[in-house]
């Protein structure tokens, strides 16, 4: 409604205020600022009806025609509609686009049950592109023969060419989780898929693409979780009060870098109890910074998030990390947290 205020606003100041002033003449902003919000239609009427406004405060009120003012505002109505109509046009060439992004994130980062075989898990995920829907980050959880097997990582760089290759690896994760019986031949063949990717659709950066992964495995029934970090920020364990960081024991080699830096793959074990609660999360999360440059204290925070339900963490994690840079979050952001419930009962 601000376009018909500001016409019924400038037209009561008219009214009320000296002809010297000439106040009439602030009518041409109406439509003008109707072109940003309203139809092509309701831009052109309102124009129009600023224009009989103006004549009817000049002739009856004023005794006398301005024709500056009357052929203004005919002249911004006119390039108003057309500001409108174009306006428009993007406006659905935005919601196409929108809409092809959200069909390719239904690909690359389909929804993720709650609940898979006593273990519960909540996700979180911000692209850091105003407009888009996906971008280089990735996460996916699949129940296998080998027990719950979970990715999350970060492809290098942004836009369609990181989305393709994040594509890449999570179709290779959801292939090769049910038949590789342990996590460095996973890795394997995902590092293959993304040098095929690459391969096939070679771009300037190729060369320098690179994902870096970390995939997780929780045995049905219990037992030691395994954990797989290919040069990705490493996972924390909140056990109760108690958290600690899973720095791997070896590097083992980004996704596409094996051929460059070798293809030893290091695998550590952990016991999970009921309770234990895993954080697997992107750069994003760490790398956001204030304004004076700090990066997020990540670890900080955790410990006052005990007893936090982890759906509730990771959406006062989202907001703290809108609050922390000033809502100027500059990276693609994906958090998983993985609770351990009660395997042993849903096993036996």
């Amino acid at each position: 409604m601000a376009p018909l205020l500001l016409t019924v606003a400038v037209g009561v100041t008219a009214l009320a205020t000296p002809r010297d002033f000439a106040v009439s003449r602030l009518l041409p902003a109406a439509p003008a600022l109707a072109a940003s919000m309203w139809s092509v239609s309701a831009t052109v009427g309102l124009g129009a009806l600023a224009l009989v406004v103006v004549v009817t405060i000049e002739v009856l009120y004023h005794q006398s025609a301005t024709y500056f003012t009357g052929g203004a505002i005919a002249a911004v109505t006119a390039a108003a509609g057309y500001a409108c109509h174009i306006r428009l046009q993007r406006e659905r060439a935005l919601f196409e686009v929108r809409s092809v992004a959200e069909a390719a994130q239904s690909v690359v980062l389909r929804p993720i049950p709650r609940r898979i075989c006593g273990v519960s898990i909540e996700t979180l995920y911000v692209a850091a592109a105003a407009q888009a829907r996906i971008g280089g980050d990735l996460y996916e959880a699949v129940d296998t023969p080998h027990g719950l097997r979970v990715l999350i990582g970060d492809v290098r760089g942004k836009g369609l060419a990181a989305v393709g290759a994040a594509g890449a690896v999570v179709n290779s994760f959801r292939e090769a989780a049910y038949d590789e019986p342990d996590l460095a031949a996973l890795a394997r063949r995902m590092d293959t898929s993304m040098v095929r990717y690459s391969a096939t659709f070679p771009t300037s950066e190729s060369a320098e693409r690179f994902a870096t992964v970390v995939v997780a495995q929780i045995p049905h029934g219990g037992g030691r979780a395994t954990v797989l970090n290919c040069g990705h920020p490493p996972p924390i364990l909140m056990r109760g009060a108690d958290i600690s960081v899973l720095e791997p024991t070896a590097p083992s080699p980004p996704l596409h870098m094996a051929g460059l830096i070798g293809g030893d793959y290091t695998v550590d074990t952990l016991p999970l109890a009921p309770g234990d609660q895993l954080l697997l999360y992107t750069d994003g999360v760490t790398e956001t910074r204030n304004r004076s440059g700090t990066f997020f204290p990540l670890l900080t925070w955790l410990r006052g998030q005990v007893d936090v339900p982890p759906r509730r963490m990771l959406d006062e994690l989202h907001g703290q990390l809108l609050r922390f840079s000033g809502g100027g979050l500059d990276d693609d952001i994906a958090a998983l947290v993985v609770r351990v419930e009660s395997i042993d009962d849903e096993a036996a």
